[in-house]
């Protein structure tokens, strides 16, 4: 697998989770369950999903795709 590949299937991976955390948080504001244990919990998950969307983005910037990693 390519980086550019290995990119997109890490960002997809991360995408999802932060993506389901974030749909699960919605669904409980429509209940306007904004506390207890499962609030907590999935407050938490996307906190962490986002974090390590974050930290993905952030952490190999030679690495994204458009930039040329293969050395000469």
């Amino acid at each position: 697998m390519t980086t550019t590949d290995d990119f997109r299937v890490h960002a997809h991976e991360l995408m999802v989770d932060l993506d389901a955390a974030t749909t699960e948080m919605m669904k409980l504001i429509s209940a306007h369950q904004l506390s207890g244990p499962e609030w907590e919990r999935v407050t938490q998950w996307q906190h962490e999903a986002y974090e390590r969307w974050m930290t993905f983005l952030n952490e190999r910037p030679s690495a994204h795709p458009g930039q040329n990693t293969e050395k000469r």
